[in-house]
């Protein structure tokens, strides 16, 4: 059984404020389930560039900016926890070089991180292109819960 909100959005050292929470809840747990998952706990954590830096070197000794941490909580098999860590500073940025809206490419950086802790990895080429295939799809199918 799904738990009516057990998916949080919180912010840290940004004001940013998510539209559409309750549909984009929908979105995700439709991806989630279609894959035969569900969501136990999840918290979308958006920030800014230096405090997912921060994050970064503390717990991954990595010293360099990027849009996304994930952090994989998950206890029980097919059900879904973890935290992940968005930078909207890194996000806006994106989506100028990418000449895409800034609304599309959070959702890409946000489904990107749910597909990390259904497994997916992006560390090689192949990886990168089935993980890039899942975005697309899940991405085509956001506008059945955003009108």
């Amino acid at each position: 059984m799904v738990k009516k909100k057990a998916i949080y959005f919180f912010n840290e050292e940004v004001t940013y404020v998510l539209r559409n929470k309750r549909n984009i809840r929908k979105w995700i747990i439709s991806a989630l389930s279609s894959e035969k998952y569900v969501p136990e706990n999840i918290n979308f954590i958006f920030c800014s560039d230096q405090y997912l830096l921060t994050t970064n070197v503390t717990y991954l000794k990595h010293d360099s900016f990027t849009d996304i941490i994930t952090f994989d909580t998950s206890e029980k098999e097919n059900e879904i926890s973890g935290d992940i860590f968005i930078s909207i500073d890194r996000v806006k940025d994106n989506a100028r070089i990418f000449t895409v809206p800034f609304e599309m490419e959070l959702k890409r950086v946000m489904i990107h991180g749910i597909l990390h802790l259904m497994g997916y990895k992006d560390k090689t080429k192949k990886e990168k292109e089935l993980m890039r295939a899942k975005e697309d799809y899940y991405l085509s199918l956001l506008p059945e819960f955003i009108q």
